[in-house]
């Protein structure tokens, strides 16, 4: 015989049931928000913790004691998971606004040697810079720039095609491919498909 819970669920409010049935059947939430919804969802038709547990399937009813203490303060967004641990972000939301700051700056092609950014350019610019991040890693502008929504797979093609700058003993000097006026000229014209 299972024993009282301490701390029973509380009564549903009509848009958190209704909320808790469409997530309980739905196929694009995570699978962890399906089990919590159909768990609180059989406590709310008076099953048991360890019923509740086996019908969301999991093996602990002690799991189910511990979601409905967080939805009876916290209410839906308890179904969320929570952060497991780790290393807390070590810049701070200025420090990532500035990031990005530099990120929306076009870069002078002289002083910064560039017409795009790359993550190490963009790397070397926040180094240099006065009111920059001296320590600040590729890894940790990309996470922000993915963070923010940007994307780095289509930047590239504003380079002129067959044209380039190479760094040489002598200093700069432009290298044309030979070959770049027959490379622009087939992605211009379609090919013709294998089956014609």
């Amino acid at each position: 015989m299972s024993r009282k819970p301490n701390h029973p669920l509380r009564n549903l409010t009509d848009q958190e049931g209704e909320c808790l049935r469409s997530i309980s059947r739905s196929y694009h939430e995570p699978a962890a928000h399906v089990e919590r919804a159909k768990a609180l969802l059989a406590l709310a038709e008076g099953c048991s913790f360890s019923e509740a547990a086996r019908r969301a399937g999991r093996k602990s009813g002690d799991a189910v004691g511990q979601l409905v203490s967080r939805f009876n303060l916290f209410g839906l967004p308890a179904l969320e998971t929570r952060h497991g641990g780790g290393k807390q972000p070590t810049y701070t939301e200025r420090e990532r606004g500035r990031i990005l700051q530099e990120m929306e700056r076009r870069p002078d092609r002289e002083g910064d040697g560039t017409a795009t950014w790359s993550l190490s350019l963009l790397r070397d610019a926040l180094r240099k810079a006065p009111d920059g991040l001296p320590e600040v890693s590729t890894f940790t502008i990309w996470a922000v720039l993915h963070e923010a929504g940007y994307t780095w797979q289509r930047d590239r093609s504003w380079c002129k095609t067959g044209q380039v700058l190479r760094k040489r003993k002598s200093g700069t000097v432009p290298v044309i491919d030979p070959d770049g006026e027959a490379k622009k000229s087939s992605l211009r014209t379609p090919t013709r498909s294998a089956r014609s």
